[in-house]
């Protein structure tokens, strides 16, 4: 039976062209139930479900190595010099940068910086707050010694010998300098709490606010506002006088949104997902109900350290094409030995920070086209779960290899027999694949009788 099912006239006329090289895999799950399991065949009997999934698995592994894998993205270099990683992304094989001739320069990856968290810390290097509060018999409003108009509603315990034990705050004014704070216990219901007339210093800890948006960073900026109109409980929506500066991913401090997950049912931080010209959407619902003219409060998910702050500001040494006669490249008073091969470069260099997903880039790719080429694991659409007709055996030998070894009633020369046999054609496909032309390696080969000073 043919295989191909179209006409000339049809396939020059699509935009799918060389699509006759692969199989699908849901062709190749088909082909190995008719041939490999049935009476009589090695396999007894086999469910499709269990076929698919061993099919999926060997199509991943043979993606890291073995197929023609690779995906690439291009994207210009922005001044924050952070791009996110692509979606399908599972490890990176190359990034360059396209000059104007259209050549690729590759950006090498550095290991001696990198973006680590930035905790907030006081003077004594803990990580909380230590104001002074003016407590008043009666009241659960205490009245600090300074500005603390970044310090989050909820989610941050307030810890003082006079106070409950499991004060949380609740709200958070700041007027001509001074913070008050407002105080409730962890259900959020109590407003009246048995504090006495003192003044002493508090522990506000901020590792009590669980967050993601890394709001635990010590450069948190706020941004102030009002509400224009009052809303319910379940409202996601949030009529204010002012969004400018407001941004996505930013975290409400608002005494009915609250940001912390022991008391908000496990939830994360409640995060700006959308910006209207009077509104902001939210990712999650108030709580309470909401005043027209409140103050509310937005923060900064800003997660840069001043590690990367400090790397991405500086201009790098591989910028400085000097005549390699001073401490630039060469730290042993300008004798030319010492020289670390991987900063013998220019081109720049780059390292993923994988907690948050992005790619940081130095100070002189920025505005730059860059190329990132990366491995996917050919799963992640039905158009990518395809194998090329060269590893189609592959395939097959690795099904069958997973299935027969993952039974109870197959004897184990049988076992190895298959995974001999998976080995061989897996080598077999990276032959085929590597796509070695002699006539390419002949005239790489010619440059062998160039002469090479040492």
């Amino acid at each position: 039976m043919a295989l191909l099912n179209q006409t000339k006239k049809d396939y020059y006329d699509s935009n799918e062209f060389g699509g006759y090289q692969f199989v699908s895999l849901d062709d190749i799950i088909t082909q190995f139930k008719v041939i490999y399991v049935g009476e009589d065949k090695i396999i007894p009997r086999a469910k499709r479900a269990d076929i698919a999934f061993h099919a999926q698995r060997a199509l991943q592994e043979l993606s890291f190595d073995t197929l023609k894998s690779i995906k690439s993205q291009e994207v210009v270099i922005p001044p924050t010099l952070q791009i996110p990683l692509p979606q399908s992304y599972v490890n990176y094989t190359k990034l360059s940068w396209v000059d104007s001739s259209g050549i690729k320069h590759p950006i090498y990856k550095t290991n001696k910086t990198n973006n680590p968290t930035k905790h907030y810390q006081n003077e004594d290097g803990d990580f909380k707050i230590n104001p002074v509060g003016t407590l008043t018999l009666g009241s659960n409003v205490v009245v600090l010694d300074g500005d603390y108009s970044d310090i989050l509603i909820h989610g941050m315990r307030v810890v003082s010998p006079n106070l409950p034990p499991a004060s949380f705050i609740h709200n958070v004014v700041t007027t001509s300098g001074i913070t008050s704070i407002t105080l409730e216990n962890k259900s959020g219901t109590n407003t009246k709490l048995a504090i006495v007339s003192t003044n002493e210093r508090l522990d506000i800890t901020r590792f009590n606010f669980i967050n993601s948006a890394g709001l635990m960073a010590g450069n948190t900026k706020l941004i102030s506002t009002t509400t224009t109109s009052s809303g319910n409980i379940g409202d996601t929506a949030l009529n204010i006088s002012d969004v400018t500066g407001i941004e996505e991913g930013m975290v409400i401090n608002h005494p009915s949104f609250i940001n912390d997950n022991s008391i908000n049912s496990g939830k994360s931080a409640i995060t700006v997902v959308g910006v209207g010209s009077t509104t902001v959407e939210l990712s999650h619902a108030a709580v309470k109900t909401i005043g027209s003219g409140d103050a509310v409060g937005f923060l900064s998910s800003e997660t840069n350290s001043t590690t990367w702050n400090n790397y991405k500001s500086q201009n790098p040494s591989e910028n400085n094409n000097d005549d390699y006669e001073d401490d630039t490249y060469w730290p042993m008073n300008g004798n030319r030995y010492g020289l670390d091969p991987q900063h013998a470069q220019v081109n720049g260099s780059f390292y993923i920070d994988e907690l948050v997903g992005k790619i940081h880039f130095s100070s002189n790719i920025s505005g730059k086209t860059v190329i990132l080429d990366y491995i996917s694991d050919s799963l992640g659409t039905d158009a990518e779960m395809q194998v090329h007709k060269f590893a189609e055996e592959a395939m097959y030998k690795c099904i069958a290899y997973a299935v027969l070894s993952s039974r109870s009633d197959v004897q184990e020369y049988v076992v190895q027999r298959y995974k001999k046999e998976r080995f061989a054609a897996v080598r077999t496909a990276k032959l085929r694949l590597s796509n070695i032309k002699l006539e390419e390696l002949t005239q790489i080969l010619r440059g062998k009788s160039k002469q090479i000073k040492h």
